[in-house]
C-alpha cells in the first residue's frame, strides 16, 4: 500500500496551483485556468527542456540548444526567459531563476505530469496503487511536447526524439503494470493501448493471445497471430516464438522447437539448459554536436567495446552488435529496443567530441520497467580519445556490472527460497556472503550448492563457493586443512564449468594462494584480468596477494585498478585494505595509517581489516588511535591476537617484522 505520505503528495500535486502538462501539447494552468502560451516554439521548447533538467543549465548550452545560427543568441534567450516569468512567476513566487550564466526552474509546489511519471517508474511500479497508476495512464494525452518540433534545431530535436522515445517506454511499463491486477475487461483495453505503444514487444502479444484463448476467442487469436507474424516479418523479426505462445495458451505441443528474437550473442538465450543469466543490451550511443557522425562513428565503435568487454566477464548474456545495431537504425530507443529483445536491462548514452573535451552520458535501465539503475556523466580533456573512450569505457563496464549484481542480489532476498532458481539462489548467496561473518557465510554456502545442483555448469556458483570456505580459512570459523581443500575442489569445478570465467581463475587463484603456492596463485589472477581488464575482483585479488609478500607497488597499482573499476564495491573495505599492507611494507606509515582508516570505516569491515588500521596507526606513532582501533576488535573477539592476524596472512619475514611491531607499540604480543 502507498503510505500516507505519499498518497498526500500524489494529491498535493494534483491539486498544485500550477501545473504542467506536457505529455501531449505543452499547457500551464494556474488555479484550473489554462495560462496563455507565447507563440514562439523556442520559450515553448525552453520551458519543457528546464522542466526536466535535473540541475541548472548554462546559457551557452540553452543557446546551443535552441539557436542554429541566431544573431544574438543570448539576446534571443533573455526574451525567452522574460516569456517564461510571465507564464510561471507569481506574486511572491520566482520559479525562473537565473544565477550568474546558468537557468534553472524551481517547481518544488508545481505538479509537472512528466517528472510525476519519472517518480513513480523509479519509486517502483509495482508498489504504486492502482488509481495513481490509472492516473499516471491518463496524462498520456499525446507525444511528448507534441508540436515542438522546430526543424532548424538539431540538438534540440535529438534531445526531443529521445524524451519522446523514453516517454512511450514509461507508458508502455504503467500499461504493464496495469495488466497485472486489472478485470478481464479492462485488461484487454490496457492491453490494446500497450500494444498500439509497442508492436514488436513480444510480452504484450503473449498476455493477448492468453486472453483469447482463456476466453476461446480461437478465431480471433488466429488472425492477430497471422497479422503479428506478418508485421514481425516485415522487420525481419523471426515470428516463430508468437505461434510457441498461442500453441501453448491453448494447451498443445509445440512441433517447432522455440527461438529467440534475437541474433545470436555472447552465450546460450535466458531460460535455455545451459541456465538462465540476466540479459543486457547495449544501443549503439547518439553522436551529439553540429554535426552527427554517420552509422559506423565513434558512437557505434563505442557500443560495440562495451558489448565487447561485458561478454569477457561471463556473467551476463549479452545481445550481439547486430540485433541492437539494426534496431538503432530505425530509431528505436533504449527502452523500447529492450522490450523488442525481450532482455532484463539496457544501456543507452550519448558522446560528444568538442572544444577539446569528450562527454560521455551513460544510463542502465530495467527494460520492462524503464527504471533508471544508474547514470553517469564523464567529461574529460580529449587528448588521445582511444585512450580516453578506454578508460571511460572500464568505468562503465565495472559500474554496469555492480548494478546490476546488486540489483539481482535485492530481488533474489525478497523471494522465497524454495522458489529460487540457480541465477536467483546464486545471487541470494552473495547476498549473504557480502554479510562477512559466520553465520551469513554458512547460508551463503548453502544457496551457491542450491544453484549447483539446479545448475551444475554454473561457473559463478562454484567460484563463490569457492570464496565462503576461503572465508572459512581467513577467518578462522573452521579448520583449516579441510576448508583449503575445499575452496580447491569448488574453484576446480568452476574452472571445469567455464575456464572462460574470470571468476572461476579468480577463485582458483584464492585457493593456491591458501596452499602456500604464491607464484600459481599470481598466474590465475593474472589470467582473470586478461580475460576480462574490467573485472574489479581480478585486480583486488593481485593487490591482496602482493601486499604480503609480492611486489608492494604492483600491489598499490592493483588496489587503485580495482577501486577505480568499482568504488562501490562491497569489498571496497578489502580493496582498501591490501593497499595499506603494501605501503606499510613501503614503509610509507603515514600514509598507509590513512588508508587503513578508510579501510576501517566501511561498515562491513571485519576484525582483520580494523586490525591492519590498528597496527598501520601504530607504526606511523598514532597509538591513541591505534588502541582505539583494537578496542573496536576486542568488543566482537576479546581474544583476538597478533597471531590470529598473522595466520590469516602470508606476509614475507620483512612484513611480518613490520606488523609484529606495530603490535608490540600498543602493547600487543
Amino acid at each position: 500500500m502507498e503510505t500516507p505520505v505519499e498518497i498526500d503528495r500524489f494529491e498535493r500535486m494534483r491539486g498544485a496551483a500550477l501545473q504542467i502538462q506536457m505529455l501531449g501539447r505543452l499547457t500551464v494552468t494556474r488555479g484550473g485556468v489554462a495560462v496563455a502560451l507565447p507563440a514562439s516554439r523556442k520559450a515553448r521548447a525552453l520551458v519543457g527542456y528546464l522542466a526536466l533538467a535535473p540541475q541548472a543549465v548554462s546559457r551557452s548550452q540553452l543557446c546551443e540548444l535552441l539557436w542554429d545560427v541566431p544573431n544574438d543568441p543570448r539576446g534571443e534567450l533573455r526574451w525567452c526567459l522574460s516569456k517564461l516569468r510571465g507564464i510561471l512567476d507569481t506574486p511572491g513566487r520566482k520559479r525562473v531563476e537565473t544565477s550568474g550564466d546558468t537557468v534553472r526552474l524551481d517547481l518544488g509546489d508545481c505538479s509537472v505530469d512528466a517528472a510525476e511519471i519519472g517518480r513513480a517508474v523509479q519509486e517502483g511500479l509495482e508498489t504504486v496503487p492502482r488509481e495513481r497508476l490509472r492516473a499516471l495512464s491518463a496524462a498520456f494525452t499525446g507525444e511528448f511536447l507534441e508540436g515542438l518540433e522546430t526543424g532548424r534545431n538539431p540538438n534540440f530535436g535529438a534531445w526531443l526524439a529521445a524524451q519522446r522515445r523514453k516517454f512511450r517506454g514509461l507508458h508502455a511499463a504503467l500499461l504493464e503494470q496495469l495488466t497485472k491486477t486489472a478485470a478481464a475487461d479492462e485488461a484487454r483495453d490496457d492491453l490494446e493501448r500497450w500494444l498500439a505503444l509497442s508492436p514488436f514487444d513480444l510480452r504484450v502479444h503473449e498476455l493477448l493471445l492468453q486472453a483469447f484463448a482463456r476466453q476461446g476467442q480461437v478465431r480471433e487469436g488466429e488472425e492477430h497471430l497471422a497479422a503479428t507474424a506478418r508485421l514481425f516479418q516485415a522487420e525481419d523479426i523471426d515470428p516463430a516464438p508468437l505461434r510457441a505462445i498461442w500453441l501453448a495458451a491453448r494447451g498443445q505441443p509445440d512441433p517447432v522447437p522455440r527461438v529467440t528474437l534475437t541474433a545470436p550473442s555472447s552465450g546460450p538465450p535466458p531460460g535455455e539448459a545451459a541456465g538462465r543469466r540476466a540479459s543486457i543490451a547495449v544501443m549503439p550511443f547518439v553522436e551529439r554536436g553540429p554535426e552527427h557522425a554517420a552509422h559506423g562513428g565513434p558512437g557505434g565503435g563505442f557500443a560495440h567495446d562495451l558489448i565487447t568487454r561485458l561478454a569477457k566477464l561471463r556473467s551476463l548474456f549479452v545481445i550481439a552488435q547486430g540485433s541492437v545495431f539494426a534496431l538503432s537504425e530505425r530509431a528505436i530507443g533504449p527502452q523500447e529496443a529492450g522490450r523488442m529483445l525481450n532482455v532484463d536491462y539496457v544501456v543507452g548514452g550519448s558522446l560528444r567530441c568538442q572544444g577539446g573535451r569528450i562527454t560521455v552520458t551513460v544510463d542502465l535501465y530495467e527494460a520492462r520497467t524503464g527504471r533508471t539503475l544508474w547514470a553517469e556523466v564523464y567529461n574529460h580533456q580529449l587528448g588521445d580519445a582511444f585512450f580516453v573512450l578506454d578508460e571511460i569505457g572500464s568505468r562503465i563496464v565495472a559500474s554496469v556490472a555492480s548494478e546490476i549484481e546488486s540489483n539481482e542480489r535485492n530481488r533474489a532476498v525478497l523471494k522465497p527460497p524454495n522458489s529460487l532458481d540457480a541465477w536467483e539462489a546464486h545471487h541470494r548467496g552473495l547476498w549473504h556472503m557480502y554479510r562477512f561473518n559466520k553465520v551469513d557465510n554458512e547460508r551463503a554456502a548453502h544457496f551457491f550448492e542450491t544453484a549447483i545442483r539446479l545448475d551444475p555448469t554454473f561457473a559463478r556458483a562454484h567460484a563463490f563457493l569457492s570464496f565462503t570456505h576461503f572465508q572459512n580459512v581467513f577467518q578462522g570459523w573452521a579448520p583449516r586443512a579441510a576448508e583449503i581443500e575445499r575452496a580447491f575442489e569448488a574453484a576446480g569445478q568452476s574452472l571445469m564449468a567455464d575456464d572462460r570465467d574470470p571468476a572461476a581463475h579468480w577463485s582458483m587463484g584464492r585457493a593456491l594462494w591458501l596452499r602456500g603456492a604464491q607464484d600459481s596463485a599470481l598466474g590465475e589472477l593474472q589470467q582473470a584480468v586478461d580475460l576480462s581488464p574490467n573485472f574489479a575482483l581480478g585486480h583486488y585479488a593481485l593487490a591482496f596477494v602482493h601486499s604480503q609478500s609480492g611486489d608492494a607497488q604492483a600491489a598499490v597499482a592493483s588496489s587503485d585498478q580495482s577501486r577505480d573499476l568499482s568504488p562501490f564495491d562491497p569489498l571496497l573495505f578489502a580493496m582498501l585494505g591490501a593497499r595499506a599492507m603494501a605501503l606499510v611494507r613501503l614503509g610509507q606509515f603515514e600514509e598507509a595509517a590513512e588508508w587503513g582508516l578508510k579501510a576501517a570505516a566501511r561498515p562491513n569491515a571485519h576484525a582483520h581489516i580494523l586490525a591492519i588500521s590498528a597496527y598501520s596507526l601504530a607504526l606511523a606513532g598514532r597509538v591513541d588511535e591505534a588502541r582505539a582501533q583494537m578496542a573496536a576488535i576486542h568488543k566482537q573477539l576479546p581474544d583476538y591476537r597478533i597471531e590470529d592476524f598473522l595466520t590469516a596472512m602470508q606476509f614475507s619475514p620483512e612484513g611480518t617484522a613490520l606488523f609484529r611491531e606495530g603490535a608490540k607499540r600498543i602493547g600487543l604480543r
